[in-house]
């Protein structure tokens, strides 16, 4: 039977204060003895913190200047993997003191029971005493990777995650150096089929979250930015699609009078250039598929004529019920369409 107290827990830590300490002292409380320190550049002033950690019996690692809790991760998870090669995995734990033994007890006993799994403490964001900010921000981020990703999480933000000693090396390689580690993880989950498992724990701001290193405006930009080619893709595609009808009409409105033949061509002729941008862009650069070009493009190409079927067709039928404009209707019916056709994608065409 594994014995979870020889998880080794690592602390990605900035500019410190008590709270490290004592959760610390806590944890050793607790039965780990295996604890990784990593001091991301903190100011001299600090060093003390660092120097009671090494006698509480801590293993203290230090970048000599700010380099980010991403890479404060890798270089703990690194030295782990290399001084601890026997241990059951790594649970992170953030220094400020919003992750209870407990709950680190938990996701460390889910890890070995889960093997091959990442171990997420997820939290409650619908107790009272959660900041606003974290409230908003998670929920936005849930929404954001359930859309584009097709990934389900309660919790996309917790610093509480254990990750067993096999998958160790993955994590070391994975892209990000700061807040965005931890949501490219979650991203890497997906690419390579690593099942998350959730834990609930305990919801925990303390000073409603002050202490924290994160900057709510340029952290955000580097998080978001790894959807920014998704978003780039679709909408990108979308203006080229309603820019395009829109042209087609007033070219062939006077030729093709009939309403139906007019809207029907021009939709045609559209789609089928911004399908073509579509196809391309999503496979080099959002869903970067390494399936035969052929292959990508059959299934593309099937998805693409339903989805122009469609178009012309409830744009045809909503214009002859409504007699709203033509381009507004097209907007209204495209973007319903957008939104099924790029789960389509994710899920079956560049799979």
């Amino acid at each position: 039977m594994v014995d979870i107290t020889e998880t080794v827990i690592l602390i990605p830590s900035l500019n410190p204060d008590e709270k490290m300490i004592r959760l610390i002292e806590n944890l050793k409380a607790g039965g780990f003895s295996h604890i990784v320190c990593v001091d991301d550049g903190s100011g001299e002033e600090y060093r003390s913190y660092y120097e009671k950690a090494q006698s509480l019996g801590c293993d203290v690692l230090r970048h000599c200047v700010n380099m980010g809790k991403g890479r404060g991760i890798k270089t703990g998870l690194n030295f782990i993997r290399n001084t601890y090669p026997d241990s059951p995995g790594v649970v992170t734990v953030d220094s400020d003191g919003q992750h209870s033994v407990e709950d680190t007890v938990s996701c460390a006993r889910a890890m070995t029971e889960n093997p091959g799994c990442l171990v997420f403490g997820c939290r409650d964001f619908r107790e009272e005493g959660v900041p606003p900010k974290s409230y908003y921000g998670n929920v936005i981020t849930r929404c954001v990777m359930k859309v584009f990703c097709g990934i389900s999480l309660s919790d996309t933000q917790t610093g509480l995650r254990a990750i067993p000693q096999d998958l160790i090396e993955a994590f070391v390689n994975t892209k990000g150096e700061r807040y965005e580690y931890e949501m490219q993880q979650i991203l890497q989950c997906r690419e390579e089929d690593i099942p998350i498992v959730e834990v609930p724990i305990k919801t925990i701001y303390i000073e409603e979250n002050k202490g924290t290193h994160f900057n709510p405006v340029t952290d955000s930009i580097k998080i978001y930015a790894q959807f920014g080619r998704f978003i780039f893709a679709s909408v990108s595609s979308f203006l080229v699609d309603i820019i395009l009808f829109a042209l087609f009409v007033q070219l062939f409105i006077i030729p093709f009078g009939d309403a139906e033949r007019y809207i029907l061509i021009s939709t045609v002729f559209a789609r089928v250039i911004s399908a073509a941008w579509n196809f391309l862009i999503n496979r080099k650069l959002v869903f970067k598929a390494k399936n035969p070009l052929m292959k990508n493009a059959v299934k593309y190409a099937v998805l693409a004529v339903c989805q122009l079927g469609l178009s012309a067709l409830l744009v045809t039928l909503l214009f002859r019920v409504t007699h709203i404009n033509e381009t507004v209707v097209k907007v209204v019916v495209d973007s319903i369409l957008f939104l099924i056709s790029f789960q389509i994608q994710r899920e079956v065409v560049f799979k």
